[in-house]
């Protein structure tokens, strides 16, 4: 793939929202959901066009492990934005729960409700044993899972008659994305005509190979007529690079706190990360992180436009961590002015 492979321009493209409902040293979920959902009102006022959500389970710096139910907060409190899973992790699920929730979801908020899947379990692997229950599944009948899931979201047929059914759920517009962080899931996405969502905002080496192979496999379908892809970005914006790069420092240390397995809430900014990490673990989140865009108004601007001209994308997925919400916000203000100049 060529290093300049788009003409388009930052403003000609939608932009949207991971969130992660992060929980914050001394403060705690209930207090997250408000967070989130005041973010969420904001950025549906600056025309954002999607409020995703992620699976993780076990984290003491994520809120959001029972994401169906927090798609329903937010959709519920806002009035034109998409919300949706960024995504649902199927092999922790039943498709047909799956399918009755997400079918909820759609009755409620018609129109406005989205179906990111992916495959991980989104915990460590003790909690994804207690998870799945059932110790052989790890995730390679994640075809499988789909398609059954699909099935009951699909209208009901002569042909169906006697099939499980999922009310509501069958026969209800829901669009379902693939997700992924390697090339599994952009084959298949490619293989079944449906948009692609790759996590660019924590596997920044696989991002250009699997877009590749998402185009590459890529069959029309009653979905799309032709590739759609979505990419993760991790952005830490601020009035000045120099603010960015210290309130920026909240990220490196719960990546840090990954590498070392000490899993705590996100941590205040601090003045020097050499004070905390090792040049090893320096190296290691760095490697992992690289493709974050921290900095000013200028800085942010011009490295959205470098991601978008390498990738190609057709929307880009931004997600902040910050230890205080107004600085999560104003990043998030700070985007969405840089994308419309």
């Amino acid at each position: 793939m060529s290093d300049t492979i788009s003409s388009k321009q930052l403003r000609d493209i939608p932009l949207s929202v991971l969130d992660l409902a992060p929980i914050t040293e001394g403060s705690n979920a209930a207090e997250s959901y408000k967070n989130s959902l005041n973010l969420a009102q904001q950025v549906e006022t600056w025309g954002f066009t999607r409020y995703w959500l992620a699976e993780h389970h076990a984290m003491p710096s994520v809120a959001s492990s029972a994401t169906s139910v927090l798609i329903g907060y937010i959709a519920g409190g806002t009035s034109k934005i998409r919300v949706g899973s960024g995504g649902i992790m199927l092999p922790n699920h039943a498709p047909l729960v799956i399918a009755e929730q997400f079918g909820t979801l759609e009755s409620l908020y018609p129109g406005r409700i989205d179906l990111g899947l992916g495959r991980a379990p989104g915990a460590d692997q003790r909690t994804a044993r207690a998870l799945r229950r059932d110790l052989r599944v790890g995730g390679e009948d994640f075809p499988e899972l789909l398609e059954e899931l699909r099935e009951y979201l699909r209208p009901r047929t002569s042909e169906s008659a006697s099939a499980i059914r999922a009310i509501p759920g069958e026969g209800l517009n829901i669009p379902i994305w693939l997700l992924g962080s390697s090339d599994f899931s952009a084959r298949l996405a490619g293989m079944l005509g449906l948009p692609f969502a790759f996590a660019g905002h924590f596997s920044p080496n696989f991002t250009l190979p699997a877009l590749q192979t998402y185009r590459h496999c890529f069959r029309p379908s009653e979905v799309l007529d032709q590739p759609y892809a979505m990419v993760g970005v991790n952005v830490m914006a601020a009035d000045t690079d120099e603010l960015a790069n210290r309130l920026a420092t909240s990220h490196y240390q719960a990546f840090l706190n990954l590498v070392r397995g000490d899993l705590k809430p996100i941590q205040p900014p601090v003045d020097n990360m050499d004070e905390l990490w090792s040049e090893f673990e320096k190296l290691s989140v760095q490697a992992q992180l690289r493709s974050s865009i921290i900095g000013s108004p200028v800085t942010v601007k011009s490295k959205l436009q470098e991601l978008l001209d390498a990738t190609g994308a057709d929307e880009l997925m931004i997600t902040t961590q910050m230890y205080h919400h107004a600085d999560r916000v104003r990043s998030f203000e700070i985007v969405a002015d840089v994308w419309k100049s």
